[in-house]
């Protein structure tokens, strides 16, 4: 992981804390070569238990685990698996189980040689488990000459992937207006965290590359920037300056916010919400994990979390939680919030552990 120290600097008196996160994504298909084993009556379980169910499965299973996802309507973890004697394991622990054709080494292979062959600007790609595929998406942007050796890659993995075609196109959201401001754009902010007892906040790494000292919708200075990371990664620290508030809290728009008391791994169907400050708050699903996706002129940015909320230019930054867990930081994507379109979250346990931080 990548990250640089930004020196800090002295900030004035700021004004009300500002919260915001955003998101859009793929649809997926669920074509897909599996057989679905006998029902042995899986349980029941939150996305949070089904998060922990997933974790020791993929452990227990090792290289006959092929990826989970959480069902929302039957609130139930289907897990991949090679064969059936991974299966009886994972029914026998509480998931429903799928015989899948691919691994995760296959799944990881048709990455690397997408990575290798077909690193175009306007791309993303992204394991989908209900697929058993990594789902190449191109941006309108992705022509011509681009187009065929895209094309070309995705036929030669064959049942290992798949291309979709969006209608727009893939950039980091970041716009001139209100919220979090500096230097004539705007981002907004994501999560409040300390830091030895000192207050931060975290907000997208490609805001933090453009911007070094922050002001609130007021013009009033905020904080100044402590540390950040893109591409590759794309999180942004921000130190508040003194006698600033910060609740650990994201603005619902409507009056009211949302405690946000710890950080969370996201999980493929889990339901999330995001928060920004040009869309304001609009929900949806957790699509994909381990996204990569190319924004162009070299800014390549890796495992990043898909889903099918809307967002915005103004968005970046901006907080995407699941009930008052922390899950991610709006990168960017394409489409808009009449449209649709993919958006992409940096995720939050990733930013914290690099960046030293807690929520709070």
């Amino acid at each position: 992981m990548k990250h640089r120290r930004i020196p800090k600097r002295r900030a004035a008196v700021a004004g009300a804390g500002i919260f915001a996160l955003a998101a859009a994504g793929i649809t997926f298909q669920t074509a897909n070569a599996s057989t679905d084993t006998p029902d042995l009556a899986p349980r029941t379980l939150s996305v949070a238990k089904a998060g922990t169910l997933a974790s020791s499965l993929t452990k227990d299973l090792g290289a006959n685990s092929a990826g989970s996802y959480y069902d929302a309507k039957t609130k139930q973890l289907v897990v991949n698996v090679l064969n059936g004697d991974a299966a009886e394991a994972a029914e026998a622990a509480g998931a429903k189980a799928r015989v899948v054709q691919n691994s995760l080494a296959e799944l990881k292979s048709a990455r690397t040689a997408l990575k290798q062959d077909a690193t175009i600007p306007g791309t993303s790609w992204a394991v989908d488990p209900a697929t058993n595929k990594v789902v190449v998406t191109a941006d309108r942007t992705v022509k011509g000459a681009d187009w065929s050796q895209l094309s070309g890659v995705v036929e030669k993995l064959g049942g290992k992937a798949e291309l979709k075609r969006s209608q727009g196109e893939f950039k980091p959201f970041i716009a001139g207006g209100d919220a979090i401001t500096g230097g004539g754009s705007r981002c907004s902010l994501g999560f409040n965290v300390t830091k030895g007892g000192e207050p931060f906040f975290l907000t997208a790494g490609h805001c933090t590359e453009a911007i070094t000292t922050w002001s609130d919708s007021n013009g009033q200075e905020i904080g100044s920037n402590a540390d950040s990371s893109f591409p590759d990664n794309d999180y942004g620290l921000v130190k508040y300056s003194a006698d600033v508030e910060h609740p650990s809290e994201v603005n619902l728009y409507n009056g009211s916010a949302q405690q946000i008391t710890k950080a969370a791994e996201a999980t493929v169907g889990m339901q999330v919400t995001r928060s920004g400050s040009t869309t304001q708050v609009h929900d949806g699903t957790v699509k994909g994990l381990d996204a990569t996706v190319n924004y162009g002129n070299g800014d390549v940015v890796n495992g990043l979390i898909q889903t099918d909320v809307c967002a915005e230019p103004g968005d970046s930054g901006g907080s995407l939680f699941s009930g008052d867990s922390a899950i991610g930081l709006t990168s960017g994507g394409s489409g808009d919030c009449s449209a649709g379109g993919e958006t992409f979250f940096q995720p939050v346990t990733e930013a914290l552990s690099a960046t030293g931080t807690e929520i709070g």
